[in-house]
């Protein structure tokens, strides 16, 4: 059991029913009975409620802003800000701002009209964010255990309606565990899009999590999320570290283990988007030793299991606000407008079922020159230490928004 980085609590009990009147001394607000099941890689020789504790109090009473976080995972985006995400972030309340714990930027591409959902809400700012990009017409709900937290983006809900010249709030904030989604009645194949920043590697249950995820994401929805991943496992006594837990560390996975989770789930190939490295403090470095950590932004999709999935070729029209002129779809592959990119059986696949579809044409492989370069012919980078090494010896990212970058 634990408190996310913003310290809303995410918590997974295996084969154990908590009933309000067990959590009672501890959570006096809780509604519902919560059972959870799946494997966990909380400590095994702590009692879940001093864990509970533990994490709460470093969240609740260590830490006030984000300046007390004893890691770099707060810390800017290793891609540059594209001008439009930097404009709706300027208009967040101050107060929902500091409270931001998350490591990246979890904001894909094309999200007018859209229905999200944010995994570990906490204060609020990327839900507000993204409320101001899906407009009027799209929703965003953020999910959160903490009520100190719900209470404060509750807050601010009508602050940032008006700021953002809505008629009707398009936010809401609901009180739940993003490891049992269906607890807090979030339906099945609701959601266009997921995001998570900096929360599922403190759940103990992080295939719970994604499975939920899966559950109610649509058809070709995806969740396109920022954690940490460690380059090899943890033993068990680095693990109980109260420090190492709390700031992310201890929980982390590799970024092997996730793929096998998505493979498990049904998601097609994890895509990585970008990732650098994490500094610690010396205080943690005496801790860690050898053991690196990076932070990554990963995208899922759920794309039908009759899908047709054959090589083609496509070709990017334009039209996503920011990316007028090229769509960086993650760290291997770019397109620009108009130029003809050969693409395999599962790209093609999530590009013609997802919300990408009406931005691309598709041409059978064979019946037009391709103008651009093959993704096909390029060495696919998954590992995100290779691609963290590789940014940090030199490699630039060019501003993939077409209005500029902060």
């Amino acid at each position: 059991m634990s408190l996310c980085r913003w310290g809303k609590l995410c918590f997974n009990l295996p084969r154990l029913t908590w009933s309000t009147s067990h959590m009672a001394a501890h959570h006096s607000t809780a509604r519902h009975t919560i059972h959870f099941s799946g494997n966990s890689s909380a400590t095994e020789n702590s009692s879940p409620l001093k864990t509970y504790e533990e994490v709460k109090n470093y969240y609740g009473k260590q830490l006030s802003n984000t300046k007390d976080l004893k890691t770099s995972a707060c810390a800017a985006p290793s891609k540059p800000l594209p001008l439009h995400l930097k404009a709706a972030l300027d208009q967040i309340h101050e107060d929902i701002s500091s409270r931001y714990y998350g490591c990246g930027l979890s904001v894909p591409e094309s999200l007018e009209n859209c229905i999200m959902l944010d995994l570990g809400s906490g204060s609020g700012r990327d839900c507000y964010m993204l409320s101001k990009l899906v407009g009027q017409k799209g929703h965003v709900t953020g999910i959160d255990m903490t009520d100190e937290q719900l209470e404060l983006s509750r807050k601010y809900i009508v602050f940032h309606t008006e700021k953002f010249g809505f008629q009707l709030p398009n936010v809401d904030f609901v009180k739940g565990y993003i490891e049992d989604l269906k607890a807090a009645n979030i339906k099945d194949n609701r959601y266009d899009v997921i995001i998570s920043n900096c929360v599922i590697n403190l759940s103990p249950d992080k295939k719970a999590v994604l499975r939920e995820a899966y559950r109610v994401l649509k058809d070709g929805g995806e969740i396109y999320f920022s954690d940490m991943y460690i380059n090899k496992a943890l033993p068990a006594e680095l693990k109980e570290s109260k420090v190492l837990w709390g700031e992310g560390l201890g929980g982390a996975l590799t970024w092997k283990e996730l793929f096998d989770i998505a493979a498990d789930i049904g998601f097609c190939t994890p895509r990585l988007v970008t990732a650098r490295y994490i500094t610690v403090n010396e205080e943690l470095k005496n801790i860690i030793g050898d053991y690196k950590f990076v932070s990554a932004t990963f995208r899922l999709f759920k794309v039908p299991k009759d899908a047709v999935k054959v090589k083609c070729r496509a070709v990017y029209n334009g039209g996503i606000t920011g990316y007028e002129q090229k769509l960086e779809l993650d760290a291997n592959i770019t397109f620009k407008v108009g130029e003809a990119v050969e693409i395999d059986e599962e790209l093609s696949s999530i590009l013609k079922c997802s919300r990408f579809v009406d931005k691309f044409s598709f041409q059978e492989a064979g019946n037009m020159p391709c103008s651009g370069s093959s993704h096909l012919s390029k060495e696919t980078i998954r590992n995100p230490f290779e691609l963290a090494e590789a940014l940090s010896n030199g490699a630039q990212y060019s501003c993939s928004g077409d209005s500029g970058c902060s």
